[in-house]
């Protein structure tokens, strides 16, 4: 495979390697298998998930496939919409005020410098509670699909809560087959404030941040009337706020929008050695 750039982009701490492949240069067989290769700590560039720019129908300035760092392919990453949006911009495939296609629909998004503003397609209802007890812990599980399927309990001790342990367990639990669920921790800090922690699948592993878990979370903790804010903000793991905002009833929100910074890292030439066993 000749070589091609690629660019380095992190959501919040949730990092993502980017290709422009709008040209076609790594075929479509390959996608996830070059995924998986890249997002390889030690041995790759490492990172959560990649994305490729790919044309997409007229009605849209581009479309996306994205892989998860095992390579597999959900319908929606939500940071990587913030950190494709932006690239996509700069280096000209699409407006400051822009749209793309994605397997969960169509993404809107609004380029302001480091600031991005998606708008996210319709999801569905919350999904019922299923109480798991898992390495210790019993705890009662919210679901809800936005884009890929999230499990969300509230605790009081966010920052001692063995996020990988046991969300290892709950993420393969027989409760959630056979796709299997994130899992997502959610203390509530106020009336329009919570804080975050999410186990993801694909990554199979604690991300600093999840952008469609922390909608999944600002939606269930405002359905339950935990949060009474229909802007709710996001303290995530990596440090900074995700701000999470809907419109109509939180029950069948009409629109959902998520708001941050992105940081673009570095980019380079991936080489034929990345491929080598």
């Amino acid at each position: 495979m000749e070589k091609f750039t690629f660019y380095k982009y992190s959501g919040h701490g949730n990092d993502f390697v980017l290709v422009d492949n709008w040209d076609g240069q790594i075929q479509e067989k390959d996608l996830a298998r070059v995924a998986k290769l890249m997002c390889r700590p030690r041995f790759g560039i490492g990172a959560d998930g990649a994305a490729f720019i790919i044309p997409g129908p007229d009605e849209v300035d581009f479309a996306w496939r994205f892989f998860n760092a095992d390579g597999s392919e959900p319908d929606m990453c939500g940071n990587a919409t913030r950190c494709v949006a932006h690239l996509a911009n700069s280096i000209g495939v699409a407006p400051a005020e822009m749209s793309f296609k994605t397997k969960a629909g169509v993404v809107s998004a609004v380029v302001n410098d480091r600031l991005v503003k998606v708008q996210f397609p319709k999801i569905g209802r919350p999904e019922g509670v299923t109480l798991v007890e898992a390495e210790g812990a019993s705890l009662t599980y919210h679901r809800l699909n936005t884009g890929v399927p999230h499990a969300v309990a509230w605790v009081e001790d966010l920052e001692n809560i063995n996020v990988v342990k046991i969300g290892r367990a709950v993420r393969r639990h027989q409760s959630f087959a056979p796709e299997g669920t994130n899992v997502n921790f959610v203390k509530i800090l106020g009336p329009a404030r919570l804080a975050l922690r999410t186990y993801e699948r694909g990554v199979e592993d604690e991300t600093l941040a999840c952008g469609t878990g922390a909608i999944a979370a600002s939606l269930l903790s405002a359905s339950l009337g935990l949060v009474t804010d229909s802007t709710i903000t996001c303290q995530t793991r990596g440090g900074d706020d995700l701000i999470i905002s809907f419109e109509g009833p939180v029950s069948a929100p009409e629109n959902i929008f998520m708001e941050g910074k992105v940081r673009y890292l570095f980019s380079g030439q991936v080489e034929a050695d990345l491929f080598l066993k």
